[in-house]
C-alpha cells in the first residue's frame, strides 16, 4: 500500500475501532484527537520524526498495544503514518480547504460541534516542541492559540470558566479554532525546521533486523518495516 494514498472511509472505522479497543491505554488517542495531535505536528515551527510522536498516541505512559499479530501491527503503523500523510499532503497543497476532525451532537434540538478532543490532542503535538511554539503565543495570533487552549488544555483558569461553560460557547469557540488553523499554518511556513537538521541524523539508520524504533519490541522487518497487508 502507497503511504500517500489516503486512508479511506473503511480504513478510517478500522483504525477507529482499533484505538477505541480495550487493548489500547484509556488515555490514549481515539481519532479526532489523533487529527488534531497530527495537525499540530504537520504545521508546526519543526518537523518531528514518527519515533518521537508515535508514543503519545498510546497514552501517557506510551506503551505499544498488545498486537495480536506482526501483521496487525503493521497494518495500524500504515494506517496512521497514512493519515499523517494525509493531513501533511492537505496543507501542501490547500490549506484553506483543512477541516479539523471535530464530533458533533444534539443539544437541545440543535447541532453543535464538540472541538474539545480535537484541541486537546493538538495541544499535545505542541507540547512536544513547546520551546519552539513559544513565539506564537506573543504574537498576533496569540488570541486563535487561546481559542485552542480555552478548548483543549485539561486545565484552565478559573476566570475562564465562564468561556467554556456551555455547549454553545464552545460551539463557538470550535468554529474560531477551525479559521484558525490556515492563519497557524501560513505563520510556521516560512521558519518551519527539518527534523533532520535538528537532529543531525545523530542515529544511525535503522536496520531490517534492529529493533523498531516504534517501542513494540520487534524486529523492525516484522513490524514497521513490514510490508503492509490488506485487512
Amino acid at each position: 500500500m502507497n503511504i500517500e494514498e489516503p486512508i479511506s472511509d473503511k480504513e478510517f472505522d478500522e483504525l477507529d475501532q482499533f484505538l477505541l479497543s480495550d487493548r489500547c491505554a484509556d488515555d490514549g488517542m481515539t481519532m479526532d484527537s489523533l487529527h488534531g495531535y497530527l495537525t499540530a505536528l504537520a504545521i508546526g515551527p519543526q518537523q518531528v520524526l514518527l519515533p518521537e510522536w508515535l508514543p503519545r498516541v498510546w497514552g501517557a505512559s506510551g506503551k505499544t498495544p498488545e498486537f495480536k499479530s506482526d501483521k496487525e501491527c503493521s497494518r495500524i503503523m500504515s494506517l496512521i503514518a497514512r493519515f499523517m500523510n494525509e493531513v501533511v499532503m492537505t496543507f501542501e497543497v490547500a490549506p484553506k480547504e483543512f477541516e479539523p476532525l471535530f464530533c458533533e451532537y444534539e443539544w437541545e434540538g440543535r447541532q453543535v460541534i464538540d472541538g474539545e478532543a480535537w484541541a486537546w490532542g493538538f495541544l499535545e503535538g505542541v507540547d512536544l516542541r513547546a520551546d519552539a511554539w513559544a513565539p506564537i503565543w506573543d504574537s498576533n495570533l496569540a488570541p486563535l492559540m487561546r481559542s485552542i487552549y480555552l478548548l483543549g488544555a485539561e486545565e484552565i483558569e478559573e476566570e475562564d470558566m465562564v468561556l467554556v461553560d456551555d455547549p454553545l460557547k464552545r460551539h463557538k469557540l470550535a468554529i474560531e479554532v477551525e479559521a484558525a488553523i490556515p492563519n497557524i499554518h501560513k505563520y510556521w511556513l516560512p521558519h518551519r525546521k527539518s527534523a533532520v537538521m535538528t537532529v543531525e541524523r545523530a542515529e544511525a539508520k535503522v536496520g531490517r533486523n534492529d529493533d523498531c524504533p516504534c517501542g513494540s519490541g520487534k524486529k523492525f522487518k516484522k513490524c514497521c518495516g513490514a510490508e503492509p497487508q490488506q485487512a
